[in-house]
Parts: C-alpha cells; sequence; structure tokens
C-alpha cells in the first residue's frame, strides 16, 4: 500500500478504540489531537498513520494466513549471519516471525527475544530456543525466562505498523524498539530487519531524530534492501 492509499483511509479509521496489539498505544480526541499538531506536526502525522495502518494490518492478516511461512522462504541467512538474532513473539495482526525463526535455528543460527523487566526500562535480549519455555514481561508478552542468559544481539527482527524503501518504521509509538537500539550504544548497533507484509509499505514515511531506521525489510513477497 502506497502512502496516498494509506492517509486515505484516516478519516474512516480516527475513531479507532484503543488497540490491544502488542504494546499499549494512546487514542487521542480532537482536543489532543489539536494540541499534538501544534507542538510537533510530524508527531501528528505519525498518530494518524498508525490509526490507519492497523486497520491496513488486520486486513493483511485477515486474508494470508500463509505469509509468514513464505517470508521465511526467503531468510535472509548470509545477512543475518550466526547470531545472536533476537525475534519477538506476534501480537495482534503482527506477521509471526515463528516460521523464520525456525529456519534460522535450523541453520545453527544463535536466537534471543526481548524482555520488558519494567513498563520504563529499556528492552533486554535473552537467548532463546524454539519450544523453550516463556513468561510473561512486563508488558505481559511471553519472554525467556529470567534464568536464560542475557545477550547482545547482532541483528533484531522487528515488528512494524509501516515501513518505506529508506529505510523508515512506524512502531506501536512506545518507542520500545528505539530506546532499546540506542541503550545498545552506536559501537553495538545491530542490523535492524523489518518484517511485515508487502502492503504495509508506504511511499514516505514521517521519520523523527530518534527514530532507528532499518537495514532491510522482509516480506512475503521478498526482500528489501534499503535505498
Amino acid at each position: 500500500m502506497r502512502q496516498g492509499q494509506a492517509l486515505g483511509l484516516i478519516e474512516d479509521l480516527s475513531t479507532e478504540r484503543a488497540d490491544h496489539e502488542g504494546f499499549a498505544t494512546i487514542s487521542l480526541g480532537a482536543s489532543d489531537s489539536a494540541k499534538s499538531l501544534a507542538v510537533n506536526p510530524v508527531s501528528h502525522q505519525k498518530t494518524l498513520l498508525r490509526r490507519t495502518m492497523r486497520g491496513v494490518r488486520r486486513t493483511l492478516a485477515a486474508a494470508d494466513g500463509q505469509a509468514a511461512v513464505r517470508a521465511a522462504d526467503h531468510a535472509p541467512l548470509a545477512r543475518l549471519g550466526a547470531g545472536p538474532v533476537a525475534g519477538y513473539i506476534a501480537q495482534g495482526a503482527e506477521l509471526d516471525p515463528a516460521p523464520l525463526m525456525a529456519v534460522l535455528a535450523e541453520a545453527g543460527v544463535n536466537l534471543a527475544l526481548p524482555t520488558a523487566l519494567s513498563r520504563d526500562a529499556p528492552l533486554i535480549f535473552r537467548a532463546w530456543t524454539p519450544g523453550a519455555a516463556l513468561s510473561p514481561d512486563a508488558f505481559g508478552i511471553p519472554a525467556p525466562l529470567a534464568d536464560q542468559p542475557q545477550v547482545a544481539p547482532m541483528a533484531l527482527i522487528v515488528p512494524l505498523l509501516a515501513f518505506d524503501r529508506r529505510g523508515g518504521r512506524l512502531g506501536q509509538g512506545a518507542g520500545v524498539y528505539d530506546r532499546a537500539i540506542a541503550a545498545l550504544g552506536a559501537e553495538h548497533r545491530p542490523f535492524l530487519l523489518g518484517y511485515a507484509y508487502a502492503g504495509q509499505e508506504i511511499e514516505d514515511l514521517p521519520v523523527e531524530p530518534h527514530d532507528q531506521r532499518l537495514d532491510a525489510i522482509l516480506t512475503e513477497a521478498g526482500l528489501i534492501e534499503v535505498r
């Protein structure tokens, strides 16, 4: 989906109720939305686009139950290396990386998952193997048990609401991944692989200085190298 198409859906989705996919989000009323526009127009654009793209992603997920399997067929093993590669446990309509992580595990790649120790602290990453026990973290998302070693991932498989071919990524709005990547430091910045349905692409995402850009995007249609 291109940006013009996505933005054309905003009016229909402007009253969207609270979203329960992954991390908590805030639904703005009319007065709050006006204040947001006055303070930060780019942030306001992103808020509107999130409302649209949540609906788009739900539609894509409902229409294609095999997209994750096809995406795994395009696994960029050479780009991801031996790991650790941190994936995620899909929430709501997020494209499920489980098939991709199974391919990586079969290839001998070391895997990890994010863990939120609190809602305010940056994510950490703990070693994980497919089928290992999980326990809810501070966000209620399944995560490796506390006795699993903490690792510094060489690559992250990152969920998103929308992406563009310049590496722009629109997340849920809580800044969880941006803070986690920043906390790893410039010397240890991992390779960032966005993971999404092809229909989540738009032409030109609004971005802010703190937004971490993707290095590539993997969809059911194949690997997209960032320009």
